[in-house]
């Protein structure tokens, strides 16, 4: 059996992506692709995301971020790779 490789990034997400459900809708997505970590807003009207799990999986879900939910504009992403923390879940921080 293949050994999946677990890595972590941390991302800046810009545009329309404040009170248009993207948080929540981040949650559904990561929680589908069974990653862990959080999203929260942050000033500026940005969302920050930390996210961790298999390399395939953090894949699918910075190209999900890069489109975002139906009402929201994404801009930007800024992608950074960090080390894993072992978060045991993904969830809306405030």
């Amino acid at each position: 059996m293949a050994i999946r490789k677990s890595i972590a990034f941390q991302a800046r997400i810009r545009g329309k992506v404040q009170g248009v459900g993207f948080r929540y809708s981040a949650v559904r997505e990561a929680q589908r692709l069974g990653l862990k970590g959080f999203v929260r807003n942050i000033s500026g009207g940005d969302v920050e995301v930390w996210a961790e799990g298999p390399e395939e999986k953090a894949a699918l879900f910075l190209a999900w971020l890069r489109k975002g939910p139906q009402f929201s504009r994404v801009d930007s992403v800024e992608k950074e790779d960090r080390a894993p923390k072992g978060c045991s879940d993904f969830i809306v921080e405030y």
